[in-house]
């Protein structure tokens, strides 16, 4: 089991906060994708974040969105359609939309709109 399985989301959230806001992007966009990927609502979100449930328990009580197998590209050198762990493309799939963020994409392009 690699060890970001049992990590509180709620350890990485800060990180990817502080991405989104150097490149001029809001924790509320953030919110957005998060809530977009996983289906929780933003007092969900905030729920899990202050119970700091781990990334394991995090997706596998998340309804993921239909359109989540459009994400496609590259994080940390590894494809992230080609991600054989189911709970590690999730995480992947968090991860690369996190950069998309960050890096300026509008909204309507990062929710696969």
């Amino acid at each position: 089991m690699h060890r970001i399985f049992t990590t509180s989301v709620a350890a990485v959230y800060p990180l990817y906060v502080a991405k989104v806001e150097r490149k001029g992007r809001t924790r509320a966009e953030l919110d957005q994708v998060v809530t977009w990927l996983t289906g929780y609502d933003g007092a969900a979100l905030q729920d899990l974040l202050d119970a700091g449930t781990t990334f394991d328990s995090f997706f596998a009580e998340a309804q993921l969105n239909p359109k989540a197998s459009l994400i496609t590209g590259v994080v940390c050198g590894v494809r992230v359609e080609n991600v054989e762990d189911p709970l590690m493309q999730k995480i992947r799939y968090l991860d690369k939309l996190v950069d998309e963020l960050a890096k300026g994409k509008p909204m309507e392009k990062i929710l696969r709109a």
